[in-house]
């Protein structure tokens, strides 16, 4: 099974011939760091970007999400093995009075599908818990997610509470949601902003010099 066929299952949405398509590749000696460098991970940038197009929608990106959780399953105790590295490591969150959590989740597997480690906090996430998650994880990238108007604020409270703990120059902020803009992450000093999941994936990359 070649690093194409893998690559195919992948963009497809297959996670059975994902996985044949890894058990084969292993058994045929290829590295589990050349199978997620250059299978798993340019298949899901190639998702990403198809969706950006609206050549795939979200049911789409989060089946194909899913088909390289499946194959990434697989080479993860291979590659603790090999000493193969993260592109970056991420902590994600729906920040405080907010529930909402399928934007956040979708997030956080496009991350994973492109070399990120995620530590994802779930939702109602108070600023407190993300300044204790970046002195336990050390990340490169907060990422923070709201769907209500109510809940932007948080965002901004995160921020300030990061400067308050003096870790604010140790991590990239990046925010997102439905309400949030552009403008709004200026305002309130974030690094970046996504629109949706795809593109958050090629923001952090951009922010930690990855892309």
């Amino acid at each position: 099974m070649s690093i194409e066929a893998i690559y195919r299952a992948v963009v497809d949405g297959d996670a059975e011939a994902a996985q044949e398509g890894v058990r084969a590749a292993l058994e045929a000696g290829v590295s589990p760091g050349e199978i997620l460098n250059k299978a798993c991970i340019p298949a899901m940038t190639e998702v990403g970007r198809l969706f950006e197009e609206g050549e795939k929608f979200v049911p789409e990106m989060l089946i194909s999400a899913r088909a390289m959780k499946a194959a990434v399953a697989l080479l993860k105790p291979y590659l603790a093995q090999s000493d193969v590295r993260s592109v970056g490591r991420a902590v994600l969150g729906t920040v405080a009075g907010d529930l909402h959590d399928i934007g956040k989740n979708l997030v956080s597997m496009m991350l994973e599908g492109t070399g990120f480690e995620v530590i994802d906090l779930g939702t109602d996430v108070p600023p407190q818990r993300f300044v204790e998650a970046v002195r336990e994880y050390a990340p490169n990238i907060v990422g923070m997610s709201a769907l209500l108007t109510t809940t932007m604020p948080a965002m901004k409270s995160t921020i300030e509470a990061l400067i308050g703990a003096g870790l604010r120059d140790r991590v990239k902020v990046l925010v997102g949601g439905a309400p949030v803009t552009q403008e709004f992450a200026d305002k309130i000093g974030a690094d970046g902003y996504a629109p949706d999941a795809s593109s958050a994936a090629r923001r952090a990359r951009e922010l930690i010099g990855a892309a």
